[in-house]
């Protein structure tokens, strides 16, 4: 069974936003310009690792809103991006961002639903 394990949140305004939910919420946010991102850390987190140290809890990012990706997005772990996009395609749902790579973390894309909404897969290296 494959896993929720990250969220995204589209921002018009970054600086708002991060601001809004780490006032709200208590989120440590970490930048990442190389990558347009940034990192919401949701609770304790193992410096070493980037986990979450309490089970079932899941950290997420942001990003500049786009056409494509304009509503939170919930992203689900596989282990292999080709194959559930494959898959996903073969149901009815549509390829919106084919895998690119994320640093020296993974791959990820996004993809449409039967229903409309916009999810993200996640593969780790």
């Amino acid at each position: 069974m494959d896993g929720v394990v990250h969220f995204e949140i589209p921002a018009d305004d970054l600086d708002r936003a991060k601001e809004f939910y780490s006032e709200i919420f208590g989120w440590k946010m970490n930048d990442m310009p190389e990558m347009k991102y940034v990192i919401a850390w949701t609770g304790e987190t193992d410096p070493e690792s980037g986990t979450l140290k309490e089970k079932g809890m899941i950290n997420g990012g942001m990003m500049q809103r786009d056409p494509e990706v304009s509503h939170p997005v919930i992203t689900i772990d596989v282990k292999d991006i080709d194959e559930s996009m494959m898959k996903i395609k073969e149901m009815g749902g549509e390829e919106l961002k084919a895998k690119m790579e994320v640093g020296d973390m993974g791959y990820a894309a996004y993809f449409k639903d039967t229903e409309g909404n916009v999810m993200g897969l996640w593969q780790n290296k």
